[in-house]
């Protein structure tokens, strides 16, 4: 039996992507079914669950890094939290709808649009007060150096005189 038989490959289902795309479809139809107020909730959770993150260890920090193309600087906050949380959020913003006025019309939009925000707690050993961010290139990069571990004690020398 599969863990995860939504996915598994069934003669009924047919292969991995029409799974997929039945799966999208049925969230198309239960978008269309809902009020305007159900749509905006499930597009902000769709945001939100899209905004994928990588996070890395190297020997002196932990890294985090978000594809946010488009975003501009004020769109997106860096921020910590409670202490040790840190939380990268923003708002990715629909083009304007001047053009469709001139008979330009959406058949389908699939960039993900509205807030997002992602919430990671901070090991013992960050540096929180040298964290910086980066974006370059539409890669956001969150880096939270490492504080050095502590030299073990050496034990105490006594010299020993001898007359």
């Amino acid at each position: 039996m599969a863990l995860y038989p939504l996915f598994a490959h069934d003669a009924g289902l047919g292969s991995m992507a029409d799974t997929v795309r039945q799966i999208i479809t049925l969230g198309d139809e239960m978008l269309r079914t809902q009020d305007e107020p159900g749509r905006a909730f499930v597009r902000e959770s769709h945001a939100m669950a899209n905004t994928a993150m990588d996070v890395k260890e190297t020997p002196t920090a932990y890294e985090f890094v978000a594809d946010l193309p488009g975003l501009s600087r004020e769109e997106v906050k860096v921020q910590l939290e409670n202490e040790n949380v840190l939380v990268i959020s923003g708002e990715r913003h629909r083009e304007t709808k001047k053009g469709e006025a001139g008979g330009v019309k959406y058949h389908r939009i699939e960039r993900s649009t509205g807030k997002f925000m992602r919430r990671f707690t901070l090991p013992d050993n960050a540096a929180l007060d040298k964290i910086g961010a980066q974006c370059k290139d539409g890669v956001l990069t969150v880096t939270v150096p490492k504080i050095p571990p502590k030299e073990p004690e050496k034990p105490k020398v006594i010299d020993v005189k001898i007359h």
